[in-house]
């Protein structure tokens, strides 16, 4: 049973990352703020996080606090934005329980589907598709914390928003 808790949980942080990573695309303080809080709790202190583009820099951070920034910048502009994750595989590589049967320790990769539209001022919209690619650890204090992120890109575009209502 512990097994499919733990797989949820691990899924859970990615579903938290969206919710952050678009709270933090507002532009709002407050929003900033808890998306921020949402990546302390979610991503281990020291991190490994990049992004693999088609073409293009690749970005990167080794804290949460580093990808919150690099997330507010890339998210700079937007009028609005929204990360839906699709697919979730995780496989969990090593799990360890205490004497009362919680979770002690744990390995897990995960791999995520993606796709974000962002909403430009001048009705277009920008549509990425990609897998997150992680690795995540259950750390006693902490709970189950990506330790490592890669954001592989699929395939991106601009389209005319269409007619708003």
């Amino acid at each position: 049973m512990n097994h499919m808790i733990a797989r949820q949980e691990v899924e859970y942080l990615r579903r938290r990352y969206a919710q952050a990573t678009d709270l933090i695309g507002t532009g709002s303080a407050a929003d900033e703020s808890r998306g921020r809080a949402v990546y302390e709790e979610i991503f281990s202190a020291d991190v490994q996080i990049r992004t693999q583009p088609r073409a293009g820099e690749v970005l990167q951070a080794g804290s949460p606090s580093g990808w919150a920034d690099v997330v507010k910048e890339a998210l700079a502009g937007f009028c609005a934005t929204q990360h839906l994750i699709g697919t979730q595989l995780v496989e969990l590589s090593s799990l360890s329980e205490d004497a009362h049967g919680q979770v002690s320790a744990g390995e897990a990769q995960m791999q995520s589907y993606l796709h974000a539209w962002h909403e430009q001022p001048d009705g277009q919209v920008y549509i990425y598709i990609g897998n997150y690619v992680d690795r995540v650890e259950f750390r006693p204090g902490n709970g189950w914390q990506i330790v490592d992120m890669t954001l592989v890109e699929i395939s991106s575009e601009w389209r005319p928003l269409g007619v708003r209502t």
